[in-house]
């Protein structure tokens, strides 16, 4: 089942996400739990922002990934020297394991992205032994994210457009309070608990920020991709202008905000 995020390169998606997935990982990692001896699923894995976390813990016996994206696998696979991680492209809605085979399954970033994320759900469950753990972190799109919706709040201004597009961001599955553990529930996992998780995006400067946007990276980027020239220019500078607010240039720091819920497998 195909992803709806875009993807352009391997590179452009760690300066729009990667680097941060990797802030957020141990965090998803410490509200999962891990325990010595233990295989793990890691669950569209990207260029392996919480595959490597994981692997970073040496108690853990092995460390599976799949992502959809086969741009991201050769990456993730060019970046692995540690003998207890494999990484294969996978649909998170079929996963490729026999049922029981994994002691936690994790899904960082991913399920928002999963047009059916229920059955993306209901596979990790199903691949996940009795009272083993499933877990996962979804960004807050419509209250969590200010940095991006400082971009999506500035452009519809300019472009009404880009309504239906916010919207779609704002709404993406499993983003609202609530939705993951109701996924959860209905999937059949237990004991199940809804958090949040924040960092910070600390940003150089505007470049820092927009590139890989302008680059057609991730929903935001493949929206800029689709502008004609003189549009193009009307956002590149109203997007400048919002970043800057008055201010010269330079560093930014936007909270960022996201959902996290884990649910073990009934005994």
């Amino acid at each position: 089942m195909a992803s709806s995020f875009n993807v352009e390169s391997a590179d452009g998606y760690e300066q729009l996400m990667g680097r941060w997935s990797r802030k957020l990982a141990p965090q998803l990692i410490d509200f999962a739990g891990l325990t010595d001896g233990e295989s793990v699923l890691d669950v569209g894995c990207g260029t392996g922002s919480l595959t490597f976390t994981l692997a970073q813990s040496p108690g853990l016996k092995a460390v599976s990934a799949i992502d959809f994206s086969p741009v991201f696998v050769e990456a993730a696979n060019r970046r692995n020297t540690d003998l207890r991680v494999t990484i294969r492209q996978a649909d998170a809605c079929a996963l490729p394991f026999e049922d029981n085979s994994f002691d936690r399954a994790l899904s960082l970033l991913v399920l928002h992205f999963v047009p059916e994320a229920g059955k993306a759900v209901a596979e990790m469950r199903r691949v996940v032994r009795p009272d083993g753990v499933v877990a996962a972190a979804v960004w807050d799109h419509y209250g969590g994210m200010s940095g991006m919706r400082m971009m999506w709040d500035t452009v519809v201004m300019i472009d009404a457009n880009a309504r239906a597009m916010r919207h779609r961001y704002s709404f993406q599955p499993m983003t609202q309070p609530g939705e993951m553990k109701a996924s959860f529930v209905g999937n059949g996992l237990v004991d199940v608990e809804e958090t949040s998780l924040t960092i910070r995006m600390d940003y150089g400067s505007f470049a820092d920020y927009w590139a890989p946007i302008a680059a057609g990276e991730g929903p935001l980027g493949k929206y800029v991709a689709g502008l004609d020239a003189e549009m193009r220019r009307r956002v590149d500078a109203a997007v400048r202008d919002a970043y800057e607010a008055g201010e010269p240039d330079g560093p930014r720091s936007f909270a960022s905000v996201a959902w996290a819920c884990r649910g073990r497998v009934p005994g």
